[in-house]
């Protein structure tokens, strides 16, 4: 009996502050770390750079045991629970009126749009023989919001967490190139900057990414590019919900039964709600902001740390062109839009 109360999973078990406990100060030291490079590069959005550093991390041979051992708890719970805690302060950029304010025909445009690089990127990534759910994950990334997209749909679905690696890998990568490559093209095409707004919020992935390619061009084009942005994210609750009552639908056969809509996708309605109908001072709405990009962060410094290059680079000339052809289409597409609305 004394060697049965030795066996490994018995402290684990006793002691389950520990256990997440230093993984995820690790993960909130990383988000802060990504802050620090952000503000030594304001062009390299927080983000991705919390991101960068994960991904840094999880190469040092040396750290691996402690990443794949005492600290995988505590950045599993960074990539998963704080990241639907980002997705939940995300709703308090949306109002209702903003969005009402673009008209009908803008709307319905966007959200057409919206639905065209779903299935067009999910079509594409299918025919780049990406594996499990990457092709459905990596569609919503680009299509709807980017790194947020991801984690809320793979929470719907209950995907693997080493589905998830290579599409927010695609979304960091593609969003970043359109920081620099997006104001190039707009100066060959001539776009005004209200256009060029437009085309950034229509097509860019993560929103702190359409912030750091809309301000080169200034603040209308920033305020228009934030106002489409937020558009396709409202898009992020009735998709995720669909794919949770379609993957609840699947799973009764298992007995997998996963939400019907997410408690994190209320929150994130709820959020838009008060922003919409309550009157909120400017300074929670910056802390809120802050607090948002840290969850955010925290939880991409996590994810980031959790992946192993060598396991992506087996797709890895598939997944860049699968991304790369999906990233060509949308900014047609969202051009188009543009043009025509």
């Amino acid at each position: 009996m004394v060697g049965d109360a030795g066996r490994v999973p018995v402290p684990v078990r006793a002691l389950p502050g520990p256990a997440w406990l230093p993984g995820l100060l690790l993960a909130l030291v990383g988000a802060a770390a990504g802050w620090g490079l952000h503000a030594l590069l304001p062009g390299l959005p927080w983000l991705t750079a919390a991101l960068i550093l994960g991904v840094i991390a999880g190469c040092v041979p040396s750290a691996r045991p402690a990443l794949d051992g005492v600290l995988k708890p505590g950045l599993a719970i960074a990539s998963r629970r704080l990241l639907r805690l980002g997705i939940v302060v995300l709703g308090l950029k949306l109002s209702l009126d903003a969005i009402a304010a673009l008209g009908w025909v803008a709307i319905v445009a966007i959200v057409l749009l919206v639905l065209a690089s779903f299935g067009i990127t999910w079509l594409v990534a299918r025919a780049f023989r990406l594996e499990g759910d990457q092709p459905f994950l990596l569609a919503a990334g680009f299509a709807i919001c980017g790194v947020s997209a991801v984690g809320a749909m793979s929470a719907a679905r209950g995907s693997d967490a080493k589905d998830t690696a290579t599409p927010i890998t695609l979304v960091t990568l593609y969003g970043t190139l359109a920081i620099v490559v997006l104001p190039f093209l707009s100066g060959l095409l001539g776009l005004d900057s209200l256009d060029f707004g437009r085309w950034t919020g229509a097509s860019v992935h993560d929103v702190g990414q359409v912030v750091a390619t809309a301000q080169t061009a200034g603040a209308a084009a920033l305020a228009a590019a934030v106002v489409v942005k937020l558009t396709r994210v409202l898009m992020l609750a009735p998709m995720v919900a669909v794919t949770s009552i379609v993957t609840r639908h699947r799973g009764t056969a298992t007995g997998t039964q996963p939400a019907i809509v997410p408690l994190f996708i209320v929150g994130f309605v709820a959020m838009v709600l008060v922003r919409t109908f309550l009157t909120i001072p400017p300074g929670v709405l910056s802390i809120a902001d802050t607090v948002q990009s840290l969850l955010l962060a925290a939880a991409l410094f996590g994810i980031g740390a959790s992946l192993r290059l060598e396991t992506l680079a087996r797709s890895g000339v598939r997944a860049i062109g699968a991304g790369l052809v999906s990233w060509i289409v949308i900014l047609g597409l969202a051009l188009t839009l543009v043009e025509l609305t």
